[in-house]
């Protein structure tokens, strides 16, 4: 059962190891601050020490060395977890450390293995050791689990050391240390479809509209500090996640807003909608930004799958006409809708399902 605090832990013991998951509540990891990049410190479990032991019974005609060996340190695990959506359960700096061997006994009895530690992050999170840059591991799933610590082997008690010239050793090996990192984990989200835009574009709109997320809606720019994701469910065969990428402005890549900080959400997406307001000053000059920034960003994420959504279409009059010389300037035709009175919703929805 989950001990009580602010930071729950659940213990399932199997036949080799306690795999021991850092979970928070829900509620509480909703109300926590968003976090997508954090650096703590791991290490594995120290192996136990050999035994120095002699037998020595009445009546025992045989004696000699008889310690036996220490146990082997816990590794560290990482594995992908569903249930999280972002790292604000972690302590900074914090170490997470795996159980320690346990020491050799008299009897030849070897020391308990440590437990390991499995550690759960949010699925799309990397694993990157701070001093030297490395990716250690990248969690793209809830199903494999990654090495990252090793646990020190134990030492040999004095029963191994016996020969024939040295039938009564004094001496056993310690154990060895464990593996340990300081890493960080830097979390890029995993989504089918990446909404850019410009702030005040309606990309919370449009996300509401389509999911049954509830990201916060307003008439104002940088509504949105965070990414929000969603999820479309077609057929109920089919779950299409849906991210809402914020703060992408003119300099994004460059730093400027909160672009540089949400951009490396995008990189896992397999397809893009550039989100544009129809009332913009120029609809193609904000469609060409959009693309300038990601290309600065990376080079990658323009050859990923694109539509064009112009949003906000219940706030001016437009005929086929506009339509179609507006359509001149982009390499296919926009489609065009609008998040808050639902127009053509359906549309954008059989286009995403085509896209991914």
């Amino acid at each position: 059962p989950p001990c009580t605090g602010r930071y729950a832990r659940w213990c399932e013991r199997s036949t080799d190891k306690l795999t021991v998951s850092l979970l928070l509540d829900s509620k509480q990891e909703n109300m926590a601050k968003f976090t997508d990049k954090i650096r703590i410190k791991v290490k594995a479990g120290h192996g136990g020490a050999g035994a120095v032991s002699y037998r020595r019974e009445k009546y025992v005609e045989f004696g000699g060395p008889d310690g036996g060996d220490g146990g082997r340190g816990g590794n560290v695990y990482f594995t992908g977890s569903r249930r999280h959506t972002n790292l604000s359960y972690f302590l900074p700096e914090k170490l997470y450390a795996a159980q320690r061997g346990g020491t050799g006994a008299g009897r030849n009895k070897n020391g308990a293995d440590g437990n390991d530690l499995i550690i759960k992050v949010p699925v799309g999170t990397e694993i990157i050791d701070s001093e030297t840059g490395d990716v250690l591991a990248d969690i793209i799933d809830d199903e494999t689990m990654h090495l990252i610590c090793e646990g020190g082997i134990g030492g040999k008690g004095n029963t191994f050391f016996k020969t024939s010239t040295n039938q009564t050793p004094r001496f056993s090996q310690p154990g060895e240390e464990g593996q340990g990192y300081e890493i960080t984990l830097n979390l890029k989200l995993i989504a089918d479809v990446g909404l850019v835009g410009l702030p005040n574009a309606g990309k919370s709109t449009l996300l509401a509209a389509l999911t049954a997320a509830h990201p916060k809606i307003g008439d104002y720019p940088f509504t949105t500090l965070i990414p929000n994701l969603g999820v479309i469910s077609i057929d109920g065969r089919q779950d299409i996640k849906i991210a809402d990428i914020p703060g992408i402005i003119e300099g994004a890549h460059m730093g400027l807003g909160l672009g540089l900080s949400f951009l490396r959400h995008i990189e896992r997406v397999k397809t893009i909608i550039y989100l544009i307001a129809i009332d913009s000053e120029d609809i193609h000059h904000t469609y060409k930004l959009l693309q300038d920034e990601l290309r600065c960003y990376d080079e990658k994420l323009l050859a990923k799958p694109s539509i064009v959504v112009i949003n906000k279409a219940d706030v001016v009059d437009f005929d086929e006409h506009y339509i179609d010389q507006l359509s001149r300037t982009f390499p296919e035709r926009p489609l065009f809708i609008s998040a808050k009175s639902g127009y053509n919703l359906k549309v954008i929805i059989d286009k995403i399902k085509n896209l991914v």
